[in-house]
């Protein structure tokens, strides 16, 4: 059966170009209604997110533009009113917009740490807030955020972006403890791909393969009706999809909880506690009680 977006209103954010561009013409293209969120510029001084509105009014499809910067609330609140004002309500929300300020940890600038958390980070707060407000009223919504390998496993010079990115995640882990009563799904996907932001990170054999539309089908099922899921995290790349989760070790029990335990015990059990035998997820901070310990008598 054919993923439709008839009769409903996305924002994706950094749209203008790459990874969300391509998101925003897959979602038009089924028919969904789009406000198409960039800051940037083409060289000749053009709103890149006007050109993909163009793009998708060639088309047949339905969007309109918004330049304004995700890293503010005046910001977020805009492109939720863009979204209500022109098309009458707001459905879906990807959060996609992103900038790179690389630099080794010790020669990075203040500037430098807080112009990409303001993007990745306050950047999904700002914009997710006022469309969570409106999502809870009409008892749905979907919601992506996105995330990055660099944060979840590191990556050289990325101390800022990394940060940012598992920040995002736990925003997430969060947000659909809060919101899953209203219908509402939030989930989170790491992307690869070879675009304006990442230019001449990759190799060229390995920028040829990871092209931005390849990580598109997966959001897309993330934004549809169909999607049963939320809190989860993708990792996806070049037509590869998985399903990314932080897990606990069985780990040891060491004493009572009543008498002192020496760092020398540690050291004796150590090979026990980093072990991932058994190893299992958890919804919730408070599932971790489940492992067994003397706390809970299990």
């Amino acid at each position: 059966m054919e993923i439709l977006f008839e009769n409903r209103v996305a924002i994706v954010t950094g749209a203008g170009a790459g990874i969300g561009r391509a998101y925003a013409l897959d979602l038009a293209k089924r028919g969904a209604k789009v406000v198409v969120n960039d800051t940037g510029k083409t060289p000749e001084g053009q709103w890149t997110a006007d050109d993909v509105v163009n793009e998708i009014r060639a088309g047949g499809g339905q969007a309109c533009a918004s330049h304004g910067s995700v890293a503010t609330m005046k910001g977020g609140n805009q492109m939720v009113e863009t979204a209500l004002d022109h098309f009458g309500g707001l459905d879906i929300l990807i959060n996609n917009a992103g900038i790179l300020r690389d630099r080794t940890f010790v020669k990075m600038t203040e500037q430098e740490w807080d112009e990409v958390v303001g993007v990745h980070l306050k950047g999904a707060f700002c914009v997710t807030q006022p469309a969570v407000k409106y999502m809870k009223e009409k008892q749905y919504g979907r919601i992506v955020f996105t995330a990055s390998s660099s944060g979840m496993y590191g990556n050289f010079g990325q101390s800022n972006y990394g940060a940012a990115k598992m920040g995002v995640i736990g925003l997430m882990n969060t947000l659909k403890l809060e919101v899953g009563r209203y219908n509402i799904r939030v989930n989170t996907v790491a992307p690869n791909a070879d675009t304006d932001m990442t230019r001449g990170v990759f190799p060229i054999d390995v920028a040829r393969r990871i092209r931005p539309q390849f990580n598109t089908p997966l959001v897309t099922y993330l934004c549809s009706r169909e999607n049963p899921v939320s809190g989860m995290i993708f990792t996806m790349s070049a037509g590869w999809f998985a399903r990314s989760a932080m897990v606990s070790g069985k780990g040891v029990c060491i004493g009572d909880a009543k008498r002192p335990i020496l760092a020398e015990e540690i050291k004796d059990r150590f090979d026990e506690i980093v072990g991932l035998d058994g190893a299992r997820e958890f919804e919730a901070c408070g599932d971790i009680y489940s492992l067994g310990s003397p706390l809970t008598g299990r």
